[in-house]
């Protein structure tokens, strides 16, 4: 069987209750529900969460809040990692025995579901502890600078200096949206960003972190560009 795990802690300091803010007619957290939903692939989707007022909106919007988060893995240290091993745990104490554990970030409302159904197809396609998704640096980080202790700028990859864009390494990062894992590759804890894990690249136009109001408002403009291409 495979299981969804939203983490949605409630202690978000840079937008105050980020999870559950209402993002385009719906509370956030409820469009990384709707995408699990729409997969077909999920026979339980759990949101790991210590605040109350979060599970409640969850329940809502059809997740599951079996359990509370302990106050250990809720502080701003708590790694991802760690809290899906311990959701992992939890439903093998319970006498589950999960086949796939898929780590949605529940403020990743450009997520959608055959981004998750690929994500699936790409953890089964070989013996892959983890299949994530990732996006290309746009610009490249090959032409990135850093400014110099005693003034001025400097090349991060002075090597790359007379390179053609085109012919730059291609490099990736995190899309900060699903993370496919093995249940032992989550509790072993064995790192995500390694030789071990598939990437599953998805357009860079549609990734957003948000951290700040400017993030959120950008990300609002994109969704809603979306929602009006798919009513077309």
């Amino acid at each position: 069987m495979n299981v969804a795990v939203i983490p949605a802690r409630g202690g978000s300091k840079r937008i105050p209750r980020k999870n559950i803010k209402e993002f385009c007619g719906r509370p956030m957290i409820a469009w990384s529900i709707r995408a699990a939903q729409e997969t077909g692939l999920f026979e339980r989707i759990i949101v790991s969460t210590d605040d109350e007022e979060i599970a409640e909106v969850a329940r809502a919007w059809g997740a599951e809040t079996p359990f509370i988060r302990p106050p250990e893995l809720s502080d701003d240290y708590a790694g991802t990692t760690e809290v899906i091993a311990h959701a992992t745990r939890w439903l093998t104490q319970q006498g589950e025995q999960p086949s796939a554990v898929c780590c949605i970030y529940a403020t990743a409302p450009l997520i959608r579901a055959d981004d998750l159904v690929r994500g699936w197809m790409a953890l089964q396609s070989g013996d892959w502890a983890y299949a994530f998704s990732v996006s290309e640096f746009s610009p490249s980080v090959y032409r990135a600078f850093r400014e110099l202790p005693e003034g001025g700028l400097g090349m991060l990859f002075p090597e790359f200096f007379l390179t053609r864009s085109q012919d730059l390494p291609v490099a990736l990062h995190d899309a900060g949206q699903f993370y496919w894992g093995r249940p032992l590759a989550w509790t072993q804890g064995l790192r995500i960003f390694e030789s071990h894990s598939m990437p599953v690249p998805i357009p860079h136009w549609r990734v957003q972190d948000i951290d700040s109001m400017d993030d959120w408002m950008r990300a609002e403009m994109i969704f809603k560009q979306l929602m009006g291409e798919q009513a077309k």
